[in-house]
């Protein structure tokens, strides 16, 4: 029945015993992959429900059934070491000529998955686009971007694909990577007639309320990224800042945040400071206006002009 089969196909195809042999194995072999690669995927969805860690089992089932696929037909399809050296040669001078683009992009995908500038569920910003990256693949990796026209870092909607490539031709900023928290600066601005001494310790209190337990969850994480990175902060509690602007007085909040949190905590200090300085007579917020000052009356009397 086999002879037949072969002698048909060599008949009417014009394919030799050999050919076919090497069709029918490499068949064989897609098919006995395919089936073991939904067989681990069903079991990956089966018994894994964080999707981070679902989402890294099913990438690597899928780039281990790729490389399998890969080894077996190189192994079918050509006979003799010497052949495969050449052939190797061949392909890899073609290559070099007409797909540099996606070699790069794939020398790129070995460099993230060995270095690991990032990883998915990392946030960054790469060549003027921020997002959080939802997938990483052979010739580009995927992220869900953030800000653009949408404020404080917040999803805009939109799915970017950047080429794997971009990560030896431009910087990364990583939100994620080492020290996991970032520095938030939050100005608040009163008038020169405000006690901003008095505003100043209002804000104090307000900002660590808000930032006590992130501090001490930021100097946690920060002892473990002093094992892999040089990075040294010798106080990591909030703090406000004076300054003079030319409407008033800036005081500057400074603290520490998640980045993924920036937002939500944005917003509930600010409208506790609403509510705290509403409640006192002598606390004004300073916006730019427009004022005739009279220093005869309104200045210190040792600035005053001479009136003789």
């Amino acid at each position: 029945m086999i002879e037949e089969i072969i002698s048909y196909f060599e008949e009417y195809w014009q394919l030799s015993p050999d050919l076919q042999y090497k069709i029918f194995f490499s068949l064989l072999s897609i098919l006995i992959l395919v089936i073991l690669r939904f067989s681990a995927l069903q079991v990956v969805f089966k018994n894994i429900k964080d999707p981070k860690h679902r989402y890294l089992w099913k990438n690597g089932v899928k780039n281990i059934y790729y490389i399998l696929l890969l080894i077996i037909l190189l192994n079918i399809w050509i006979d003799k070491i010497d052949s495969i050296g050449t052939f190797l040669g061949l392909v890899s001078a073609g290559l070099a000529i007409a797909l540099q683009v996606p070699i790069v992009n794939l020398a790129a995908w070995l460099f993230i998955i060995i270095r690991k500038p990032f990883e998915v569920g990392d946030r960054i910003e790469i060549a003027d686009v921020a997002g959080d990256v939802i997938d990483i693949r052979f010739f580009q990796f995927t992220i869900n971007e953030i800000g653009n026209w949408v404020g404080a870092d917040q999803s805009t909607g939109r799915i970017i694909h950047i080429p794997n490539g971009k990560v030896f031709r431009v910087s990364q900023a990583n939100y994620n990577q080492g020290f996991s928290h970032i520095w938030i600066e939050m100005p608040v601005l009163v008038t020169f007639e405000s006690n901003w001494r008095k505003a100043k310790e209002l804000l104090d209190k307000i900002i660590n309320n808000h930032a006590e337990e992130l501090s001490f969850s930021a100097k946690r994480k920060l002892l473990q990224a002093s094992k892999q990175f040089m990075i040294f902060y010798s106080n990591l509690t909030p703090i406000v800042y004076t300054s003079v602007k030319d409407s008033g007085v800036e005081l500057t909040i400074r603290f520490l945040s998640e980045p993924k949190k920036r937002r939500v905590i944005e917003n509930n200090v600010w409208e506790e400071i609403l509510d705290e300085i509403n409640k006192h007579d002598d606390i004004d917020f300073a916006y730019p206006t427009q004022r005739i000052y009279y220093n005869h009356t309104e200045g210190k009397e040792g600035t005053r002009p001479n009136k003789s």
